[in-house]
């Protein structure tokens, strides 16, 4: 860059540059072309091998009637820095230009400002979010035929923002890839101990969206799309399968394939655990069931008018009644919306009808695993109670193994399983328990 008597550098930590996509910008070929075309392309040397270009407006026309461009190729959807010093001479004393970004041809979509000049040197930088029809076919543009006098450009560049703190790469004094460190915000921090255990309640009583405590829909999709925003993320807390919400706009999880009826389900169940040290105030855990044909059934949350008020850093144990306004029949699918992104974590999604089996209804067994971990095999066990099947998940929910044994002890066969963890359903005429599986 040569000497310039006033620059204006708008620093952001968090944000990087790449390469500038203008050739020659500093003119310093002392040649205008091959790059750069249009009348106004003219580089002179202001003395001292310091080149610039120069255009002289003797007529006033159209702003585009004088014009100086550049090729380049962008993005939709990109953000871009445009830069460049500019100023005009003495005997002028101060005139606008238009300046600025945009097709190359089709419609000429653009985006521009007017600088104002004067002759001393000034540097002016702008920003740009790309979604004209024709990115790839771009230009730099400035246009300066609306005007009298000399007008000097210099030091043009055109570079990409990258948002550092969400590259998927360790840099910027990041601590894990995307957060911590100086410029980013803190990483999060998930719960270690699993959710509260859920009552015992009928299995015909309850929709398990997410649960190890319930029979589950089998096979649900983490990865269902919903508005476009990818896949749930699924992880561990106290060796209980959870879903993170991680820096998304909405999730969903489709269940199309074992469509659910809701009809005369009265309540609505979540777990949340909610990152220590967040603040509350304005945030929301929206969700919706969606069935195949009508209107979606809105939940609405607001986390910081709930009473008792959730403590961040712990489990909170959410359950509301409902009015389903949609079909209650063909239910393929659930979504969340949140902007609790990256600190909130749930478990025990599920829709009851308020009932809790009593002790006379109810005699839990308890069932054991062993060898736990395993190479192999396990063998599940429980008291005097016939197993009728097990149900073997891994932690996204997805059923790997089906058994039904109907007998009080069962070998699993886990020979073909890659090694992680795994939840086994297991129920008997009792009710349903599960069992945490580590494959080594």
């Amino acid at each position: 860059m040569k000497k310039i008597t006033l620059i204006v550098f708008l620093i952001i930590s968090s944000l990087g540059f790449s390469q500038n996509l203008v050739i020659n910008g500093d003119f310093q070929t002392g040649v205008a072309a091959p790059e750069w075309y249009n009348n106004a392309a003219n580089v002179v040397d202001l003395g001292g091998g310091n080149f610039v270009n120069q255009a002289e407006v003797t007529a006033t026309g159209t702003a585009f009637s004088v014009n100086l461009s550049q090729a380049v190729t962008l993005e939709a959807g990109k953000t871009y820095e445009f830069s460049f010093v500019a100023f005009t001479d003495a005997t002028t004393g101060s005139r606008s230009m238009v300046s600025g970004v945009g097709e190359a041809g089709d419609n000429f979509e653009a985006y521009t400002d007017n600088p104002a000049l004067t002759p001393t040197p000034q540097t002016f930088t702008y920003q740009y979010t790309i979604n004209y029809s024709q990115p790839a076919a771009s230009r730099v543009l400035f246009d300066m035929g609306a005007e009298l006098g000399f007008v000097f450009i210099d030091d043009v560049s055109l570079v990409e923002i990258v948002d550092l703190c969400n590259d998927g790469i360790l840099n910027n004094g990041e601590t894990e890839i995307d957060c911590g460190g100086p410029n980013c915000s803190a990483c999060p921090s998930p719960p270690t101990v699993a959710a509260p255990t859920p009552p015992n309640r009928p299995a015909a009583d309850v929709v398990s969206i997410y649960s190890d405590a319930y029979a589950a829909i089998s096979p649900i999709n983490l990865d269902a799309g919903w508005c476009g925003s990818g896949a749930v993320t699924a992880t561990t807390a106290g060796g209980n399968a959870i879903l993170a919400y991680n820096n998304q706009a909405c999730q969903g999880i489709n269940f199309e394939t074992d469509l659910q009826d809701v009809t005369g389900f009265t309540n609505i169940h979540v777990d949340l655990f909610i990152q220590a040290g967040t603040d509350l105030v304005g945030k929301v855990f929206n969700m919706k069931i969606v069935p195949t044909v009508g209107a979606e059934t809105a939940f609405n949350v607001d986390i910081n008018a709930l009473s008792p008020a959730p403590v961040p850093g712990t489990w909170y144990s959410y359950d509301a009644t409902i009015t389903l306004s949609g079909p209650t029949t063909n239910i393929k699918e659930f979504g969340v919306t949140s902007n609790l992104n990256n600190v909130v974590w749930y478990d025990n999604l599920y829709l009851h009808k308020n009932t809790v089996l009593s002790n006379n209804d109810f005699n839990k067994t308890t069932f054991s695993a062993y060898p736990n971990p395993t190479q192999n095999s396990w063998t599940v066990k429980g008291a005097n109670a016939k197993i009728e099947s097990i149900n073997v998940f891994d932690i996204l929910g997805k059923v790997v193994l089906k058994l039904s044994p109907n007998t009080s002890e069962a070998r699993i066969d886990g020979s073909t399983l890659k090694a992680g963890i795994y939840f086994a359903q297991i129920k008997t005429l009792s009710g349903i328990d599960s069992v945490k599986l580590i494959k080594q």
